[in-house]
């Protein structure tokens, strides 16, 4: 494993605290592109990027496959609002 500077280290410990408002981010911008999308092809994969990004924030089962299910960026956009609105956990 390569040794990393103790700036290095600052920079990689912030974006892990930060993981979370990141991903958030990230989901809320999918849901901007999902309202814009106009190919089949581009949904899908955008929806699949979507389920990725709430597996990584942990999101329970029962409530991602809903909202994949549904596959409505109105859903979405709620649940991410929702979600972005409540304090980070520690």
């Amino acid at each position: 494993m390569a040794e990393y500077t103790r700036n290095q280290k600052k920079i990689i410990e912030r974006y892990y605290d930060q993981r979370d408002t990141i991903m958030l981010g990230k989901l809320s911008e999918l849901v901007t592109e999902l309202y814009l999308a106009d190919g089949e092809s581009q949904l899908d994969k955008l929806w699949d990027r979507a389920g990725k990004a709430m597996k990584n924030l942990k999101i329970k089962e029962s409530i991602s496959a809903h909202i994949l299910q549904q596959r409505s960026p109105e859903v979405l956009a709620k649940h991410v609002k929702d979600w972005m609105d409540r304090p980070p956990s520690k």
